[in-house]
C-alpha cells in the first residue's frame, strides 16, 4: 500500500504569508489615511452650496427686474454675504456656527458683477479650499 499525503509545505506556506504581507503594506496606506481627502471633499461641497445659492439669488434679482411677482433677491455685497442664502442660515455667524472650520473670504462684489470667492477650511493642515463664483446683487 502507497500512502500519499497531501497538504501544504511550509516552504508554501511561508511564500503566501509573504505576499500577502506585501499586498497589505502597498494597499492599508491607500485606505488609512483618507481624512485629507474627506476634508477636500467637504470643503468642496460647502463652495458648491455656496455656488449654487448665489446663482440662485442671481436669478431671483434678474426675475425681480422682470417683473415676475414673487420673485425677491437679497443683497450681496461681498463673498460672505452669500452664506445667509443657504437654507436654515440666518447670518454669516450661523454658517460658522454651522461649518465651524469653514471660512469665506470678504472680498467685496458689486451689483451685477461677479467675483472668484473662496472657501477655507481651517480644521485640517494643511488648510484645504475651494473657489465658486459669487454674484453680487442688490
Amino acid at each position: 500500500m502507497n500512502k500519499q499525503q497531501s497538504g501544504f509545505t511550509l516552504i508554501e506556506l511561508i511564500a503566501v504569508i509573504v505576499i500577502l504581507g506585501i499586498l497589505a503594506a502597498t494597499a492599508v496606506p491607500r485606505f488609512v489615511n483618507l481624512s485629507a481627502a474627506a476634508s477636500e471633499a467637504a470643503t468642496q461641497g460647502v463652495a458648491g452650496a455656496l455656488a449654487s445659492a448665489s446663482a440662485l439669488n442671481k436669478a431671483e434679482e434678474v426675475a425681480e427686474d422682470a417683473g415676475l411677482s414673487g420673485a425677491v433677491s437679497e443683497t450681496v455685497a461681498n463673498c460672505q454675504d452669500i452664506a445667509p442664502l443657504l437654507d436654515g442660515i440666518a447670518t454669516y455667524a450661523a454658517f460658522q456656527t454651522t461649518y465651524p472650520d469653514m471660512d469665506i473670504t470678504t472680498l467685496a462684489v458689486a451689483t451685477g458683477a461677479s467675483v472668484t470667492c473662496t472657501v477655507v477650511n481651517d480644521g485640517v493642515t494643511p488648510n484645504v479650499s475651494a473657489t465658486f463664483i459669487g454674484y453680487g446683487t442688490d
